[in-house]
This record gives C-alpha cells, sequence and structure tokens, in this order.
C-alpha cells in the first residue's frame, strides 16, 4: 500500500466512525489511538537507545 492508499484508508475510516459513534465514544477511541501510537514511538525509540531494534 502507497502512503496516498493509506491516508485515504485513514481518512474513510475516521469518516466511518464519525457516522457510527457518538462524539463521547469519538473522544475516547481518538484518545486510545493517539496513546497507542504514542505507546508504539516509545517503543521504538527505547529499542534504539538500547541497540535493541528488532526485539520482539
Amino acid at each position: 500500500m502507497n502512503p496516498c492508499e493509506l491516508v485515504t484508508l485513514i481518512s474513510s475510516l475516521a469518516c466511518a466512525i464519525s457516522k457510527t459513534f457518538s462524539a463521547e465514544e469519538i473522544s475516547i477511541l481518538a484518545a486510545v489511538f493517539t496513546q497507542l501510537g504514542d505507546s508504539l514511538a516509545t517503543i521504538l525509540a527505547a529499542g534504539k537507545l538500547c541497540g535493541r531494534e528488532d526485539e520482539d
């Protein structure tokens, strides 16, 4: 999948979620996905710092 396709997929998913869930539920989902992204970035950064880029 190329970057433009990924952006389109994510935008379509956001539109579908906005039509399906309440504002309160969307707020929680946004926080969950933000935390997930931040946690994954932290794991990758810590792995690089410790020299363990490919650790499971």
